[in-house]
């Protein structure tokens, strides 16, 4: 089926999964709409206008979430919108102005030009598992976070964490607002997203790996749901495309504790400088399960953890994040 006569568009399109999103777009013959807040700035272009199709199919607009109304011309014309502007890093010195309003207003501008727009058809909505899975229970190896499962803000907020609090408020109010004014949403929750980068900066999930090639400091004591970028990207485009979609889709591959991610880094790369030592002597944090039958039900086919790993660190490599003489 030809694409072509297919816009889309998709926000924060510099981004490590909207990146992908847009060379899979662009793969099967969408029209592609990106928005950017600095198109002016190489860093956030030129690995986008590098893609196979980009010439005559891709067309960068400037967007700030922040803005409202910033996305109608965005949006106007689009049959299908990919929202994953959203800003992910794990401490902030002012979590309200740095992760929560990026998140929850610029969901709900975003929203909000799609409403009014009448060619918009459906939208998806990049989650994470940060609003999933953390509600104050305990993750230990016999639990099953599924789709059903919401995180606690209030837990958060208590705990300072304010990433799964940014998430889960902006997902909670795009469900509402979706709700209210009939708009077809599909959420994509996925995991720490590891993989091959396209971008030419350091995105957060990617460094968690490099910090563990190139510091050589001792590994946390975490355990972590993990997906390959690739598997997210093409996640967002089925869950578009197939009418049947709806509601949440969970992207797990395994949960694995950071040193079984060292395990694997030292079986791949046995020469690296690699972490010894966990962070502190506490019981490593337990691992949890994550159904993964709605994802599969979308057609997912998981790239292993350990295929993940691999291509992360070769990439970083070839982006000189650390040097090549690491073989």
């Amino acid at each position: 089926m030809s694409m072509a006569a297919t816009t889309v568009c998709v926000t924060g399109a510099s981004g490590y999964i909207a990146s992908w999103i847009v060379k899979f777009l662009l793969q099967r013959g969408y029209t592609v709409k990106a928005s950017i807040r600095d198109p002016d700035d190489p860093k956030k272009t030129e690995h986008l206008l590098a893609l196979d199709g980009a010439k005559e199919r891709l067309h960068l607009l400037k967007a700030n979430l922040l803005e409202q109304g910033s996305f109608d011309a965005v949006v106007n014309g689009c049959e299908g919108v990919f929202h994953t502007a959203s800003p992910f890093f794990l401490s902030a010195t002012d979590p309200q102005a740095e992760l929560i309003d990026p998140s929850v207003k610029g969901t709900l501008n975003v929203l909000e030009s799609c409403a009014k727009t009448p060619s918009v058809k459906r939208v998806v909505l990049t989650s994470s598992i940060a609003a999933v899975a953390y509600n104050g229970n305990p993750l230990t190896p016999e639990v099953v976070v599924d789709e059903t499962w919401w995180t606690s803000s209030d837990f958060c907020k208590e705990m300072n964490l304010w990433y799964p609090v940014s998430k889960t408020l902006a997902e909670d109010a795009a469900w509402k607002f979706a709700k209210e004014k009939g708009l077809d949403l599909v959420t994509i929750n996925p995991a720490m997203v590891v993989g091959p980068l396209l971008q030419p900066t350091l995105n957060t999930s990617s460094a968690a790996v490099l910090n563990l090639i190139k510091n050589a400091e001792p590994y946390p004591n975490a355990s972590f749901g993990w997906v390959n970028v690739k598997d997210v990207a093409t996640a967002h485009i089925l869950a578009f495309e197939n009418p049947s979609a709806n509601g949440r889709y969970l992207l797990v591959e395994s949960v694995a504790h950071y040193s079984e991610i060292v395990k694997i880094l030292r079986e791949l790369y046995p020469t690296l400088p690699l972490p010894e030592k966990c962070a502190d002597d506490k019981p490593f944090m337990p691992k949890f399960q994550v159904s993964k039958e709605k994802a599969k039900s979308l057609g997912i086919e998981f790239t292993s953890v350990k295929e993940s790993i691999k291509e992360s660190v070769e990439s970083l490599k070839e982006k000189n994040f650390f040097g090549a003489s690491s073989k």
